[in-house]
């Protein structure tokens, strides 16, 4: 994947910035007529108040809720992600990989096992909201206090669906201001497997959801410490990330 060459337009909606990138000419598409953008989901901690436009789909009551970054905008391809277990609140590195694992095969339980490459350890892995460098890297850092965590996902959004697809993403965990753990074995800390899960599925194609109806979905877009809902999938994340990986 190749570097960027500038950076068109920064687009923030509640909990989400949209970022419109062209890639040169080492780019990983040869179309040279679609463009690359960089979508950032941010993760809130609970909020006193719903923001004031519902987002999400809404499709029957049956099947849930849920929204996707486009439609019909996913991986073509699994691709290997890497993890860097270093974080502030000394949590083993076999940890760190379950909780993220879990969250992986969650989503893979209902949507196939073609989203994700495999995973492993890797001390010296970054998160990276610069450009698409071609590596898919999950960390641990610095973000504000408000903020639990943050995913980008760079893709193509636009288009025909059947040619938008998601070609690198990376994750960060908000370590400076949150204490990480097992959040169902003590309420006092955010739980690691819980937000890995959500953050996985915006990796996997997957939008947030704001409206109070959507609370018990994965994707439902705010968290609080001793949260573990999201570890599993529910009517409309599973749903939802069926029709976009095409299971049935």
């Amino acid at each position: 994947m190749g570097r960027l060459r500038q950076t068109l337009a920064l687009v923030g909606v509640a909990g989400l910035l949209v970022a419109v990138a062209v890639a040169d000419a080492g780019g990983r598409s040869d179309d040279t007529d679609r463009v690359l953008a960089k979508i950032t989901f941010i993760h809130f901690r609970q909020a006193p108040a719903k923001p004031p436009k519902p987002g999400g789909g809404k499709p029957p009551r049956s099947d849930g809720y849920y929204t996707y970054l486009a439609n019909g905008c996913r991986w073509r391809t699994p691709e290997p992600f890497v993890v860097n277990p270093f974080n502030g609140e000394g949590l083993p590195p076999d940890f760190v990989e379950q909780a993220i694992s879990a969250g992986m095969f969650e989503w893979e339980r209902y949507g196939g096992e073609a989203i994700y490459g495999a995973l492993r350890l890797d001390g010296y892995a970054a998160f990276n909201d610069d450009y698409a460098d071609g590596v898919n890297a999950f960390a641990f850092g610095t973000l504000d206090p408000e903020i639990i965590a943050i995913t980008v996902v760079w893709g193509y959004f636009s288009g025909p669906p059947q040619t938008r697809e998601i070609v690198e993403a990376d994750m960060l965990f908000n370590d400076a201001f949150f204490q990480w753990g097992d959040g169902g074995a003590n309420p006092l800390l955010m739980d690691l497997q819980n937000i890995a899960t959500h953050e996985l599925g915006h990796v996997a194609g997957m939008g947030d959801l704001y409206i109070a109806d959507a609370f018990q979905e994965t994707m439902y877009g705010y968290s609080f410490e001793g949260d573990t809902a999201k570890r599993d999938l529910y009517n409309g994340d599973i749903a939802g990330i069926k029709k976009l990986y095409g299971v049935k």
